[in-house]
Order: structure tokens, then C-alpha cells, then sequence
């Protein structure tokens, strides 16, 4: 499972012209679902994600987490939730992406389903992309702070 989180002032997600979901400040998740991916994966990096420091303290350090903001003001920090296949696009070969590691969507879109349980689970509010759909996906980039994380390479130990 792969996770470009973006932390953003604003989000929103539009489908054939309407909003269909928009959060204000907090983290836009485009996420990634490959075969194999199961609810190990989601808790590595809800997990993760609910807990990096990328959030600025009292000093304007990026220095607190999105749990430790919830906790003084449960509505500081939303999640809006986009499922990108294309995160597993392999570029190696030629010009065209395969898509041969992107999970099918009969298996991606519980995976899906399952994050934003997760998230929503630790007490954030979640909004969600249409999972399938063309989306115009729209953010006002923080910082900018943007990462990406692997639950594969979340499991493999640190070295040095």
C-alpha cells in the first residue's frame, strides 16, 4: 500500500462538475492498493500517518502530530481520502505505464473502505473521493509538506 499524503490548508474533490467531498485543513491521501495489501497494511500506515510530526507547534516547528492536535480540538485536522491507482504505475520499461501492480478494483476498493475506517476509527473526520470516478482533485498545499510512504518499506528495519 502507497501514500502520498500532502498536508493542505484546503481539499476537495470535484466529479462531473459537483463537490463531492472537501475538507479544510488536515491531509490529502491519494492511496495506492496492491494485490496482496490487507488490514496489516492499513494499520502500518493509519498508523503512521496519524502520528508523524508535520503539524507546527507553538514555535511554528513542524513538531506535533495529527492525534495531538484532535485531542485539544477534535476538528483541527481532516483527512480526505483519494484512491490512486496510478501510484503503482511502473515507468522502467518504455514509454507507457503498467498498471500490472495496481490491485484489481474488486480487491482495492474495500482496502479503501477499510483506511478510512481506520482513520475515522482514531476520531478523525474522513471525507472520501468516488472511488472509480474521473476526479478533479483540487489543494492548497501547506508548507508545502508532502511525503510518501510504503507500508513495505515501513516494515524493512532502519539502517544506520
Amino acid at each position: 500500500m502507497r501514500v502520498c499524503l500532502q498536508r493542505v490548508s484546503r481539499a476537495s474533490v470535484t466529479v462531473a462538475g459537483e463537490v463531492v467531498a472537501s475538507i479544510g485543513a488536515g491531509y490529502l491521501i491519494l492511496l495506492g492498493v496492491t494485490a496482496g495489501d490487507g488490514v496489516d497494511e492499513v494499520e502500518i500506515l493509519t498508523g503512521k500517518i496519524a502520528n508523524l510530526r508535520i503539524l507546527d507547534d507553538e514555535h511554528g516547528t513542524m513538531n506535533r502530530s495529527a492525534l495531538e492536535y484532535m485531542a485539544a480540538d477534535p476538528e483541527s485536522v481532516a483527512m480526505l481520502i483519494v484512491s490512486q491507482f496510478t501510484l503503482y504505475g511502473d515507468v522502467r520499461k518504455g514509454r507507457r505505464p503498467s498498471w500490472i501492480n495496481a490491485a484489481p478494483p474488486a480487491m482495492a476498493r474495500p482496502m479503501v473502505e477499510t483506511f478510512c475506517k481506520f482513520l475515522g476509527g482514531l476520531g478523525f473526520h474522513v471525507e472520501q473521493g468516488v472511488f472509480g470516478a474521473e476526479m478533479a482533485v483540487e489543494l492548497i498545499n501547506d508548507g508545502p509538506v508532502t511525503l510518501w510512504l510504503d507500508s513495505d518499506e515501513l516494515r524493512k528495519p532502519r539502517r544506520g
